[in-house]
Parts: C-alpha cells; structure tokens; sequence
C-alpha cells in the first residue's frame, strides 16, 4: 500500500520547483507518515538548490515541516495517529554523539540528513513515470503533502498551538534558540552579541532575554531587523555600514568585551570583527561559516582563554528544546510569530525569491490539507 501526495521537486541547479505526484511507501517499523500542514524554507534548502551542498537530484526538498500523524509503524512508541508534530533532523541513534545527547553530531549526519534516501540506502518516494525524486531529505522531505518520516526526528507538540507557527521550531528556531541555551549556555546577566539577525539571529535574541542577558546586541545591516530585534530583547543595536570600526563598536557598549558572540551570517568579516570584541574567555560560536569561506583567525587572539565554537542545530536534543520553545511561545515569552510570512504551497518559487532577497525574515508555506 501507498500514499499519494502532491510534492514539490526541485529538478536540476537552480531550476523552479515543479508540482509532481508520488506515491510514498507505508511506514516502516520505525517511521511514520505525516500529513503535512506547514513547511519552514530555511537557507539550506536555498544551499541545496544552488547545489552548494551536493544532494542529489532530481530531490524533495524541505526539512521544517509540521504536521498531524496519519500512520505509525510497529515499533513507533513515541508519537500516534492525530497527534501534532513537528519534524527536525534526522540522526542514525547508535553513534557515540546520539548515544550522548549531541545527535545533531552524529557520526552520520550527512546520510540522515543530505544523502537523499533512507540510511540503509533506499527511498520510498516514487513515480509512475520519469525519474524517482530523492526523499528523506533530513528524514522527512516536507516539501509535499505528506512526508515519511522516523521516530527519532518526530517530535509531538501540543495540540492548541498553530503548527504554521510551530514549523520552524525543527531546524531555524532550533539552531539559534539552542544556540544561545544549549550550545553555549548563556547565563543570567551575561553580555551577548548576534551578527545576522535573520530567523536564526532573531531566534538567538529572544533566547538570550529569555535566558536573562542583560546586555544583547543585534548587528545586522538591515534597520527593519535591527528594530524588530530590539522589540524582541535586544538592548543595543549596531550596522556595520555605519561604523568605521566594527569591533570598537562593540567595545564601547561593553569595555572588557562581549562574553558570548553568534555569528550566523557566514561572513568572513565577522570572525575577525568577533573575536576583537570577546571579553577574557570570550566565546565565539558559530552556525554559517562553511569550508572555502575564507574565516581565518590567528590562534594567538585567543589566547586570554577565548574559544571558537561550530554549532550545529543548536546542538539541541529536539523533543526538549522544541517542546520548551513552544511552551515559552505559549506564555507569550518567544514571539515566533513575528518572525514569519506565509504563502501557500503552490507559490512555493515565490516564496523562495521573497526569503532569498531578504523580503521577508522567515517563509512558512501552508498546505491545502492543513485544518
């Protein structure tokens, strides 16, 4: 038995998604069939399209679909029929970063999550006629009507909230909010900078008030952002295009230097900007500099115990992060809302022009299906 869907596939470098239908296999033991509601676009899939990250095509792209569940394997404990879910990265469970709470580390993380089919090789999307699109893309695919997902990166969330809104909790939200709570643990009263306050930055502000910084400075280029992130928590705001000196900058809203710095932005700049700014162990984390992009620093600027941090997802364990965000948006005290734009599924090119020109912050489409 299978399931027909409605999926976007993005066919070659570059190219327009084009509507195709498939048919999806029944779960296996350990997976589960999502009906989906909504779908987060998140920069990596935009990598993924400009083929600078190699998954193959043709593809079914998406990795921050929420849904409702519509059918469990046998061995699925954690989530059931009718429940409310969201989707996150996918991990192999057995390596030693999963087995120690770290899976966005896994040993295997490029076949979870970019090989295009399951970690056993197979794929379980296809098509009556022309090639197969890849599937599993971080084990879920969402870019369709329904997506075939595993337990381990299917994780239950309340009923009464929106899963529109829920959505980019998987991937966008969950790296900058984990970023700052997890991965870096910024404490009560500390100082904290963000370079980049697209979704992920802006995720890392709120998490930074709700972690209880007192001093929370948003750098980005953009006025409408900057200003968004001071109503989220923000207390200074700086544009390096109207600053000689990026790092005395940050310097003077704290002498001794800022303790904690994101950058999630990917520029080269930054790292350098960054690293000036750290207070004696300082520590720099980041989620964007890829291999190539030329971030080089001399290992001598962190001598004073100032440290360097590559973070993936937040370095989240997903079911607790998720759930925490999604209690504290709740209480009113993580306003993902604000952040998000929504466009159906069939303007899904559209959607990706308006998030790739800066448009707007954070793209969700929604699904005919959704209700």
């Amino acid at each position: 038995m299978t399931t027909s869907a409605l999926a976007a596939v993005l066919e070659i470098k570059d190219g327009p998604f084009e509507f195709r239908d498939i048919e999806i296999e029944d779960p296996r033991p350990d997976e589960v069939l999502v009906r989906i509601v909504a779908a987060g676009i998140c920069a990596t899939d935009a990598h993924v399209r400009a083929q600078r990250m190699a998954t193959p095509l043709p593809v079914v792209l998406g990795h921050e679909g929420a849904g409702v569940v519509e059918r469990v394997g046998a061995a699925v404990t954690t989530v059931g029929p009718g429940d409310h879910v969201v989707l996150s990265y996918h991990s192999c469970g057995h390596c030693k970063p999963c087995l120690s709470s770290h899976a966005a580390y896994c040993d295997n993380v490029w076949a979870a999550n970019f090989a295009g089919a399951r970690l056993d090789g197979s794929n379980g999307l296809h098509v009556a006629r022309g090639p197969e699109p890849h599937g599993h893309f971080f084990g879920q695919s969402s870019f369709s009507s329904y997506a075939l997902t595993h337990q381990r990166n299917t994780i239950k969330v309340p009923r009464d909230l929106p899963l529109e809104v829920m959505a980019p909790l998987g991937c966008g939200v969950q790296t900058g909010a984990g970023a700052v709570l997890e991965a870096l643990a910024v404490p009560v009263g500390a100082s904290f900078a963000v370079f980049g306050v697209g979704a992920v930055g802006l995720a890392a502000v709120m998490a930074a008030h709700v972690a209880g910084a007192t001093t929370i400075v948003a750098v980005d280029v953009d006025a409408g952002r900057l200003q968004l992130a001071r109503e989220l928590g923000a207390t200074h705001c700086v544009d390096p295009g109207r600053v000689e000196d990026l790092t005395g900058a940050l310097r003077a809203i704290d002498e001794r230097g800022l303790e904690y710095i994101l950058d999630t932005s990917g520029r080269k700049e930054n790292l350098d900007a960054g690293v000036g700014a750290l207070a004696p162990m300082g520590r720099f984390g980041f989620v964007a500099f890829h291999e190539g992009a030329g971030a080089v620093i001399d290992a001598g600027r962190l001598t004073l115990g100032r440290s360097l941090q590559g973070i993936i997802q937040g370095d989240a364990v997903s079911p607790l992060l998720i759930n925490e965000i999604a209690q504290l948006y709740r209480a009113g005290r993580f306003p993902i809302d604000r952040l998000l734009s929504f466009y159906d599924f069939a303007d899904i090119n559209t959607a990706f022009e308006d998030a790739g020109s800066g448009r707007v912050t954070k793209a969700i489409l929604r699904f005919a299906s959704a209700g």
